[in-house]
């Protein structure tokens, strides 16, 4: 048994905790299950030995393969090419304090956390879903201080395999009146930090972070040539709630802390069972329905509730009150699609006719209330507060457009306000 100084001991050997980034979209898991670096949430700990990295010397060179930093594997740099004949040189040096992990759509081995384009979510082209990838190789990276309070900031590009950054001849950067060189990347990294998250969550104002961590206005479109105005006093650190956009993919950071007051699996798992407990029936057939268990939510079975979006009537599956239209509809079952416009049996409101689904990540919720409203166009329960949140978030989508999407899917919300209240028939018995 553990002596009292040992139990210390035991303490003090727990990995610290920074916090965790979750990508929107994904429903606990991505949908061939979570493989090493790509996964749909990723945990921030404090690394072992610090491998943090900050701004040393300053060359400016009449061509980029001059610098010795450039070449040298051993040392991070930040390459800035203003012309054919000049480019400037951050080289940067270890910083003990701090640790760096880095995300991007590439699997080489600097990327700590590998994000690809969320399916139908915030990256769906206007034109084609079959668009190339707008997520950058090295997307960004996150610099954590390895002493308390463990403040995470953002930074824009991620150093490639031979530790270095460049910042081509098109790429947007520019001089700051201190003298010191800073640019953004193709398509930006944009920051949303909410007010008061998650107890009274307020949205806060969509900004692009620069390669040296500083707060900018959007550009007028995301990858124009101009960049905005410096949001004074605004910082790149990430709090609780932040959200970051990759062009492709948005995630969500929960501090440690969060996380501690966050509901777990197995409390959304309780609200389930609850749920079913109350032996819910469909109105017209007097079926029982019950919500299956939460890792098996992929998959429509026989007793999976459905509604009705525009009423929130709850029933089981059934065929009657298709309209016209019913054969344009989308494949039953899949998580996002509508199901086509049905007239609700019990006041005849018609609309979209799809089945539930929990949401069984966490992460995206403000409360542990009980499961009592759906998103409008994907069916995915949760409480009440979590979805007023959400369909007043709106995520970056294309170029410059902005839409509130379901956290648990990346469907966008139809209609307003985006959520309807589900209404349950108990048991006649």
């Amino acid at each position: 048994m553990l002596q009292p100084n040992q139990h210390e001991h035991a303490r003090c050997k727990d990995p610290v905790k920074y916090g965790e980034l979750v990508i929107l979209g994904y429903n606990g898991s991505l949908p061939g299950g979570d493989r090493g670096r790509k996964r749909s949430r990723f945990a921030l700990y404090r690394r072992a030995k610090a491998n943090g990295v900050k701004p040393s010397a300053v060359h400016i060179l009449s061509s980029p393969h001059d610098s010795k930093a450039v070449n040298s594997r051993g040392q991070h740099s930040i390459s800035f090419t203003l012309s054919r004949n000049q480019t400037v040189v951050v080289e940067y040096c270890h910083d003990n304090d701090t640790d760096m992990f880095q995300i991007g759509r590439s699997t080489e081995s600097p990327i700590d956390f590998v994000v690809t384009d969320t399916p139908g979510g915030s990256k769906e082209s206007e034109d084609s879903s079959s668009a190339p990838s707008t997520i950058s190789r090295f997307a960004c990276r996150v610099v954590c201080e390895r002493n308390p309070p463990y403040t995470a900031r953002i930074y824009a590009a991620g150093f490639d395999s031979s530790k270095n950054i460049f910042l081509g001849e098109k790429a947007t950067k520019w001089k700051n009146p201190d003298g010191h060189m800073d640019g953004l990347t193709t398509n930006g990294v944009l920051v949303m930090h909410p007010l008061g998250f998650p107890e009274e969550p307020k949205q806060g104002l969509w900004r692009e972070i620069s390669v040296c961590g500083d707060v900018y206005a959007l550009r007028e479109t995301r990858s124009g040539p101009i960049r905005g105005q410096l949001a004074q006093g605004e910082s790149s650190a990430l709090q609780d709630g932040s959200l970051v956009d990759l062009c492709g993919a948005t995630l969500l950071w929960r501090t440690a802390d969060g996380l501690l007051k966050a509901p777990t699996l197995r409390h959304l798992d309780a609200l389930r069972l609850e749920l079913n407990a109350a032996r819910p029936q469909c109105p017209v057939g007097l079926s029982t329905l019950a919500f299956p268990s939460l890792p098996r939510s992929h998959s429509l079975e026989e007793r999976q509730p459905w509604a009705y979006l525009s009423c929130g009537h709850v029933h089981g599956r059934h065929d009657w009150g298709q309209r016209p239209e019913r054969h344009r509809e989308r494949e039953e079952g899949s998580c996002g699609g509508t199901g086509g416009r049905r007239e609700c049996p019990l006041c005849r409101t018609v609309g979209p006719y799809v089945p539930l689904w929990l949401g069984c990540e966490p992460a995206f919720y403000m409360d542990a209330g009980a499961p009592t409203h759906a998103f409008a166009s994907c069916g995915h329960v949760c409480s009440e507060k979590t979805v007023r949140y959400w369909a007043e978030t709106p995520l970056p989508h294309g170029t410059h457009a902005f839409r509130p999407t379901c956290p648990f899917c990346s469907a966008p919300l139809a209609g307003t306000p985006g959520y309807t209240r589900l209404i349950f028939q108990g048991p006649i018995d």
